[in-house]
């Protein structure tokens, strides 16, 4: 059985990153897939960003990267720009939007954020109808297996059995219409949803890391068994924490309320 690595949303954390590889490696897994979001929000860009390269043989496209080479008009996109070399910046804006391969005789489909854009939102465990996203609401969960102009499929393409993403930043797994969908929550900067008071008993472990493992036969279209494994870590976050307060990065006491209570 080949076993995969699937790592999201790591946005600069660079402790965060080297928890998760080096449990990675003594799971004695060899295949790793990136979801997106490796720069910005964090103070590592640079490191993270060739961590990621090194590591990772199939890495995906995420809003944040792309908004660094594309459409850069925030002081900590340029804050993130100016701690990084223009080849990892170059990277990241080049990225694939997608990636998709057969496990077991399913098809799974891997993006970031769906297969409409980078923006557009699917988040079963909460409602976005209120706030500035409501525009980009996916509320059917079978949206996320179209095949859209976006990710360069037509009707005539298959429709993927298993559906992976990441964005949101909240881990789940679960079926429905006898499709799988599953996202890998956040691997620097986890964001659980329902933690809205700050003295929350055992918040703290919202403030894991998240990714997930898929186990089956890779490439193999003939039907067998698969798992798909949600794994939670604990990380040095004081360590994190005291890079964040001893930079010079923006937005420093926001971005240290998501870091430290993971709450948005």
């Amino acid at each position: 059985m080949d076993k995969i690595a699937i790592i999201a949303d790591i946005h600069g954390n660079l402790t965060a990153l080297n928890t998760v590889l080096e449990d990675i490696k003594n799971r004695n897994i060899s295949h790793i897939y990136c979801l997106g979001d490796i720069a910005v929000k964090g103070v590592h860009p640079n490191e993270v960003t060739n961590l990621v390269r090194q590591n990772c043989e199939v890495v995906i496209r995420g809003n944040c990267d792309h908004l660094l080479a594309h459409n850069c008009v925030i002081d900590l996109q340029r804050w993130t720009i100016d701690n990084m070399s223009p080849e990892n910046v170059k990277y990241l804006g080049e990225l694939p939007f997608f990636h998709e391969f057969y496990l077991s005789g399913h098809l799974i489909r891997l993006f970031h954020a769906s297969p409409f854009s980078l923006k557009h939102i699917f988040n079963p465990l909460h409602s976005n109808a209120e706030n500035e996203y409501a525009k980009f609401e996916l509320d059917n969960p079978m949206q996320l297996f179209a095949n859209t102009k976006f990710l360069g499929k037509s009707v005539k393409d298959p429709v993927p059995d298993i559906v992976g993403y990441a964005h949101i930043h909240s881990p789940n797994i679960f079926r429905f219409k006898n499709k799988t969908i599953f996202n890998t929550g956040s691997v620097g900067l986890p964001i659980e949803i329902d933690n809205t008071d700050e003295d929350v008993d055992l918040s703290h472990f919202s403030t894991f890391s998240s990714y997930i493992i898929l186990e089956g036969l890779l490439d193999s279209k003939e039907i067998s068994s698969y798992s798909i494994n949600l794994i939670r870590l604990p990380y040095d976050i004081e360590k994190e924490i005291n890079c964040l307060k001893n930079s010079n990065i923006p937005n420093k006491e926001i971005l240290l309320k998501n870091l430290s209570k993971a709450m948005s």
